[in-house]
């Protein structure tokens, strides 16, 4: 069995494990004295449950095949490094059949598990593990950022928008070449100049701030493309996002596209004001589907690829900024957003599943 990994933001990007089986004792239901055999364990990364990224769409998602289908799902929280292994290992003997890791940090415990428990399911939030009981859950979020990327060139008033990430690994750049790429397009349809800070494609290499939970790093960060111009910026680092956040609600005029889930519900309603959009993962109807199938013996490990045409992913409403995206412009996302489901535009990035 080979591992391959393509995760990124690290500690913010997640990996959830799931346990499915007959878990002791099992809950009663019902006046009938039913009971639900079937159980779930998820294992978050160390970015811990309320991230506002995998680890916490991963387990709404399992909240939601709970009321679904009646399972019983608990969380196994990690909170460094050391964690992991033993996390992996506890989920696996809970009993339960289908476990679900969140991210690129439990991929070797993901892969050594799987192989010791061939009988067990396990699903793997945003890397690649190859197994032949391992579904890997990937996103090609550079569709639904190329859309994002359009969108700050067409309300930036500068004509300078920028990225950062939390580190420079796959599912963290892939955003980040969906951004540029959507920023060249609007470029090229409107014969204008806007300038992307933060990220070389070609060169594949950028503005990192080496973490994903210091918020104080993104803020410095953020602040110095402010300071060079940028009115949009898109951090894809987790956590210190939010310091961009901050730095754009205290400096004015500044708006963020948030990533993963939808950052006007998921961040502090402070900030409300200035997330423009964001880039989502639909990891919660992902991680339904899954013990979906776990449960009707259907599972697999092909790989489950969330894209714009099977909804997996997509950008978020414009909340309190749609006053600013002309409807001409908010149309022309709109057409790209169907040429690219029709296959009539290709967004390549060599980080995509």
């Amino acid at each position: 069995m080979a591992l391959r990994r393509s995760m990124s933001a690290a500690a913010a990007l997640a990996v959830a494990s799931v346990a499915l089986a007959a878990c002791a004792p099992a809950p009663e239901s019902g006046d009938d004295g039913a009971a639900s055999e079937t159980c779930v364990r998820m294992v978050t990364n160390s970015g811990g449950l309320e991230d506002r990224s995998f680890n916490q769409s991963s387990w709404e998602g399992l909240q939601q095949a709970e009321d679904e289908y009646g399972i019983e799902a608990e969380a196994i929280v990690s909170t460094g490094e050391t964690d992991l292994a033993p996390n992996v290992q506890q989920a696996v003997e809970s009993g339960c059949e289908l476990i679900v890791t969140v991210g690129w940090e439990l991929a070797e415990s993901t892969l050594d598990q799987a192989g010791k428990n061939p009988e067990l399911a396990f699903a793997i939030v945003d890397e690649t593990v190859e197994a032949d009981n391992v579904k890997p859950v990937v996103f090609d979020t550079a569709q639904a950022s190329y859309l994002a990327g359009y969108l700050a060139a067409g309300v930036s008033k500068t004509g300078v928008v920028a990225t950062f990430g939390g580190g420079n690994q796959p599912p963290v750049t892939l955003f980040m070449d969906g951004f540029v790429d959507g920023v060249a397009k609007y470029n090229e349809v409107h014969g204008a100049q806007v300038r992307v800070l933060g990220w070389d494609k070609a060169a594949q290499d950028g503005a990192f701030t080496g973490d994903f939970e210091d918020v104080n790093k993104g803020k410095t960060l953020a602040e110095s493309f402010i300071d060079q111009g940028a009115d949009v910026i898109l951090p894809v680092a987790g956590q210190v996002g939010e310091g961009a956040a901050s730095a754009a609600l205290e400096r004015g005029g500044v708006s963020i596209i948030w990533v993963d889930s939808d950052g006007y519900e998921s961040l502090a309603a402070e900030y409300r004001p200035v997330i423009l959009t964001s880039v989502l993962k639909n990891t919660q109807d992902a991680m339904v589907e899954i013990v979906g199938a776990v449960l009707d013996e259907t599972f697999s490990n092909e790989p489950f690829v969330g894209t714009l045409e099977n909804g997996g992913v997509e950008i978020a409403p414009y909340h309190d900024l749609a006053a600013i995206v002309p409807p001409a412009l908010d149309g022309e996302i709109e057409g790209l957003r169907q040429a690219i489901i029709a296959g009539e535009i290709v967004v390549e990035s060599p980080s995509a599943p």
